[in-house]
């Protein structure tokens, strides 16, 4: 029988779409855990002015985790990563009977190729660690179906799916893999979709937030410190024995 290995004393973690929202809390909330940071992001400037805000060792890489090449290429000049948070996403909605392919692709590309990408560069470093986190962020759409938005949700189930065999396969390394599947979150994200139904609807902007908040039992949004906090359990010694799982926050929608 194995003994777990400890977390070290200040772990590297990096963090993919980290620039805003979802990304930016779960920044802050590993820092504020004791971690090192990597903020990854299209965008530098918007990288550089979270890391301003971070009283930690902070590095930013401005990579599209989407593009093979530049993943390999940015995670090979950084030291070894201990906790890898694939947050990085996009999200478009179309009928599928409207649903070009370069949409499809686009959505396949960046939620899901992408989460591949960057694992498989940091795994070899994990298991020479003997002790690694790997923390998906998926979505309820990787868990149930919604309509209109059929690219979107079969790339989320692709990274549960990846999640669940990619655990299997590092389990007796030390490492463990989840995913954390928010519902609809208050980020600029929501803003789009709330945007996109009140043009294509005429509802108001209440009416069309309220109609996405109804979804969840709890009647509200799910905010981006939500899903840090979970993130943040799934990086400690204590979650050592969770891996493989689909971790839904989204006030009781997935159960």
């Amino acid at each position: 029988m194995t003994t777990p290995a400890m977390r070290p004393a200040q772990p590297h973690a990096v963090i993919t779409g980290a620039a805003g929202g979802i990304g930016a809390a779960i920044a802050r909330r590993l820092a504020a855990d004791g971690c090192a940071l990597t903020l990854v992001g299209r965008t530098a400037a918007s990288l550089h002015d979270l890391a301003a805000t971070i009283a930690t060792e902070c590095r930013v890489v401005v990579c599209d985790v989407a593009d093979a090449d530049a993943v390999r290429q940015a995670f090979g000049a950084l030291p070894p990563v201990h906790v890898l948070v694939n947050n990085a996403g996009q999200a478009e909605s179309a009928p599928v009977s409207r649903t070009s392919d370069a949409l499809w692709e686009r959505m396949l590309a960046v939620n899901l190729s992408g989460t591949f990408y960057c694992t498989r560069a940091v795994l070899d470093g994990m298991r020479q660690a003997g002790w690694g986190r790997v923390v998906n962020i998926a979505s309820t759409a990787g868990q149930r179906g919604y309509a209109y938005v059929a690219a979107y949700a079969a790339a989320k189930h692709g990274v549960v799916g990846f999640t669940r065999s990619l655990a299997l396969e590092v389990a007796a390394a030390g490492i463990t893999v989840n995913a954390v599947c928010p519902g609809f979150t208050d980020t600029d994200m929501l803003a789009r979709s709330v945007a996109n139904i009140v043009e294509k609807t005429g509802r108001s902007e209440e009416e069309a937030r309220a109609q996405l908040a109804a979804l969840n039992p709890q009647r509200r949004f799910v905010t981006p410190d939500d899903v840090a906090a979970s993130v943040a359990w799934l990086c400690t010694d204590g979650a050592a024995a969770v891996t493989g799982q689909s971790i839904s926050v989204s006030g009781g929608e997935v159960m």
